[in-house]
């Protein structure tokens, strides 16, 4: 189990980092909480990301499971991060549960009508992991009714694969992630999937405001497993929709609301998503400087 003061390093580390560094302004941010688009970090920018999923069970506990994020514009085609992950099963214990390398390349170097982007992340994880960012394989609400006691003495390494195809037309973006994941305990690939579409609810104005159309970004987002090697399709799949929104705020600021229903019996019923994000640009250059200073 996890102490108080241990729970709280994760969003009080975020606080900190976001609190040095000086605002910057920047694109719109996507709502996406799922599903990926086609818009990776600026070269040298740092994004710091804590995020929060609450999920129903029908037979079991609900849960509450968190994760932060840091992302790094390596290139500006190339983008890495790292996930730090956790959960809270109501009358069971808090329990870390694991972590995760992400990388996504942009093959091509300008905007085209349709823009793949190639997604690598190795996890490291046990099987107590609720974080639920994505669905893959034959994964269902069942799988989530074992202790954490039990759950967090298996463990996984996973290799994630996904590809990308994001489209932005007349403010509009539209995106579709192609999954497959390998549990490298010799078990067959898993397959899953991701869509979504959003809009900005506004024209970007001349003016910086925090309290004004422009500043949100509404869409929706649909994802589910299907199934493995050995079968492939729906059965025994579960599947969800959720509306999202952004928050882009003019200090570099974003939050991120997503709820999402379960389509069938395989599903939860509802998990409710939440986050809050932080761009650094130059955080690269800041480092740099920072060493050079120090020889």
């Amino acid at each position: 189990m996890i102490s108080a003061s241990r729970k709280s390093v994760f969003p009080l580390f975020f606080v900190t980092i976001s609190a040095i560094s000086p605002p910057f302004s920047r694109a719109q941010e996507t709502p996406y909480v799922v599903a990926y688009d086609h818009h990776l970090e600026e070269r040298g920018a740092l994004e710091v990301e804590y995020s929060s999923a609450f999920g129903t069970q029908r037979v079991g506990d609900d849960f509450h499971a968190f994760w932060t994020e840091f992302e790094y514009g390596a290139t500006n085609r190339w983008t890495t991060g790292v996930y730090l992950e956790g959960q809270s099963t109501f009358g069971q214990s808090t329990v870390f549960t694991g972590a995760r390398f992400e990388n996504r390349f942009l093959p091509l170097k300008d905007e085209h009508f349709l823009n793949p982007v190639l997604y690598v992340e190795y996890e490291r994880k046990n099987g107590a992991d609720k974080i639920l960012k994505e669905i893959e394989g034959h994964d269902t609400e069942s799988d989530f009714l074992t202790s954490n006691a039990q759950a967090r003495r298996q463990h996984i390494n996973e290799l994630e694969l996904k590809l990308i195809l994001s489209s932005t037309v007349r403010g509009w973006n539209f995106t579709q992630n192609t999954l497959a994941a390998k549990n490298l305990a010799n078990a067959p690939w898993e397959f899953g999937y991701a869509l979504g579409a959003s809009h900005a609810l506004g024209e970007k104005g001349s003016t910086p405001c925090s309290f004004c159309r422009q500043n949100l970004t509404a869409g929706v987002e649909m994802y589910g497993g299907l199934g493995d090697r050995h079968s492939f399709g729906l059965h025994d799949t579960s599947h969800y929709i959720a509306p999202v929104i952004a928050w882009s705020l003019p200090s570099d600021w974003c939050v991120r609301l997503s709820t999402g229903f379960g389509l069938n019996d395989n599903s939860h019923r509802v998990i409710v998503r939440w986050g809050v994000s932080r761009d650094i640009d130059g955080f690269g250059s800041m480092v740099r400087r920072l060493f050079a200073a120090q020889r």
